[in-house]
């Protein structure tokens, strides 16, 4: 494939302010996961950043396509977009890849489910098909923020890349760093990393950034207000400095115009929504409950037909509700930064079979989890602030689906949440409720649990060989494409809909 010649990228003082000064290490701030985890300490209220500077761009935008046919993929990409049911490019998709096919850098912003995760992955495999790397140097770098959503992009990438013979690796806290070194010797062109797990590796001396050509931000406000912005600014600054920069988030903001204006060099800006504007398919409910009914209405929404996320502050909080729940016949499961990875990814696949009818979280899964046809969303705990309860919510009502998001209001936070809604330009449905109000039931499905105890049967445990000899472990560099790293993933257990594609058929994630 041709690649055409990027513009010469500006000297670092002359596209903005002067550089300000990198804290050592690249620490996050007190308080904050430096692992991409969740802390369980709440962050004070944030004040509202203000709408995002779309930065100026001189170099006209390419036209959108109306189809992925017309544009300039292998033939490999597209026989795997028809074979995933992936038939019609979505807007920021539509928008975006004609230019960063081109590799021209990019700024996009589109609401959770409008398929950003293709639209960035599609330019990043088509631009590196045909190159092999070297060991500990990946080409192309995806940096996220959470585990989760490394796992959601691992998944959701690894057939196209499969197609075009591309080794994609994960490297993400919780796992095995030892695991994950002789994944980047073996060497993988592809690299989905959070920044802390990868600035240990690249400590170690097991990850090299000087070969990357291609860089993606995904969510990088998220990674902002997690304090990983010195950390990501010295990750960036060991990639190709004439590389193509990508950046992806559902929301902009102030918080990130330090990146824009650092390390994107005339960008194509391409935005599906405004970085607080609400999905249409998504009703806002906020219920004001008080301090004594709040135990019971939490307990008879979680008993509900069908599954629900639950939002909590913290991790002792949702630990000690779904033994609640659990003793009143709710099957439940916690999700947050205290679990390691394989008990979360065990608590997602209880939840997405249904085994978990009810999952209790903290922010850990409020960004990068997608669940077909999930329809409730409830902050039990409300969020700290608008960027918050939107992705919050953005679990729910996910490339077109309908979903309800309910926050439970004490008498105490009606007044932070109304500015919070009007930040978020919202006007929600406000309801005054108790665990007996039919509106209740009518709004969420609440109902009144069985009362007998329930417990989630603990995973079956590996049969040990026969022999005595050790297993033979899967060769990784035999030249069969396949997915590698710690919280890696290839396709779903479900045979379902992959998470973060994008087309008019199958649900597409952020």
């Amino acid at each position: 494939m041709t690649r055409s010649a990027r513009p010469a990228r500006p000297a670092a003082d002359a596209s903005g302010p002067p550089r300000p000064p990198r804290k050592r290490g690249g620490q996050p701030s007190r308080g904050q996961s430096p692992r991409g985890g969740q802390s369980s300490r709440r962050r004070p209220a944030a004040e509202p950043q203000g709408e995002f500077e779309t930065p100026v761009t001189t170099t006209p935008a390419l036209p959108p396509v109306a189809s992925f046919a017309d544009l300039d993929l292998p033939n490999g990409l597209l026989a795997t977009l028809t074979r995933e049911g992936v038939t019609e490019p979505f807007p920021i998709q539509a928008a975006t890849l004609p230019n960063s096919l081109q590799g021209r850098d990019v700024l996009g912003r589109g609401r959770t489910g409008s398929g950003k995760t293709l639209a960035f992955g599609l330019a990043l495999l088509a631009r590196t098909a045909g190159l092999r790397a070297e060991s500990g140097r990946p080409l192309a770098l995806v940096l996220v923020p959470t585990r989760e959503l490394a796992q959601q992009v691992t998944d959701s990438l690894s057939p196209y890349a499969t197609a075009v013979n591309l080794r994609v690796a994960t490297v993400v806290g919780g796992m095995s760093i030892g695991r994950q070194a002789q994944t980047l010797a073996r060497g993988a062109e592809v690299l989905v990393a959070t920044p802390g797990r990868l600035a240990d590796l690249i400590q170690r001396g097991d990850c090299k950034l000087g070969s990357v050509r291609i860089t993606v931000l995904d969510e990088a406000d998220q990674m902002a207000d997690m304090g990983f912005l010195p950390q990501v600014t010295k990750l960036l600054d060991q990639v190709d400095p004439e590389g193509q920069r990508m950046l992806f988030s559902a929301t902009l903001d102030r918080n990130v115009d330090r990146l824009v204006r650092r390390f994107l060099s005339d960008p194509v800006t391409h935005s599906v929504d405004g970085s607080v504007g609400a999905v249409t398919t998504m009703e806002h409910h906020l219920l004001y409950v008080t301090d004594e009914g709040k135990k019971d209405t939490v307990t008879r929404i979680a008993a509900r037909e069908g599954r629900v996320i639950m939002f909590v502050d913290t991790k002792r909080g949702a630990d000690r509700l779904v033994k609640k729940l659990l003793s009143q016949g709710v099957r439940a499961g916690a999700l947050h930064g205290g679990k390691s990875q394989p008990q979360r990814n065990r608590t997602l696949d209880l939840f997405r079979t249904d085994q978990v009818t009810a999952l209790i979280a903290t922010n850990v899964a409020a960004r990068g989890i997608h669940i077909d046809g999930l329809d409730l969303v409830v902050n039990i705990d409300p969020p700290m602030d608008h960027k918050d309860y939107l992705h919050r919510g953005g679990r729910t009502a996910r490339a077109g689906e309908s979903g309800t998001v309910v926050t439970l209001v004490l008498p105490e936070q009606r007044r932070e949440m109304t500015r919070m809604m009007a930040t978020a330009k919202i006007t929600p449905n406000v309801v005054t409720t108790h665990p007996d109000d039919p509106e209740l039931q009518r709004i969420t499905g609440a109902r009144e649990p069985s009362g007998v105890a329930v417990t989630i049967a603990p995973p079956p445990q590996p049969t040990q060989p026969s022999s005595n000899r050790p297993r033979k472990r899967p060769a990784g560099a035999s030249g069969v494409p396949r997915t590698e790293g710690g919280g890696g993933g290839g396709r779903s257990r479900r045979g379902g809909a992959r998470r973060g594609g994008g087309g008019t058929r199958r649900p597409a994630a952020s």
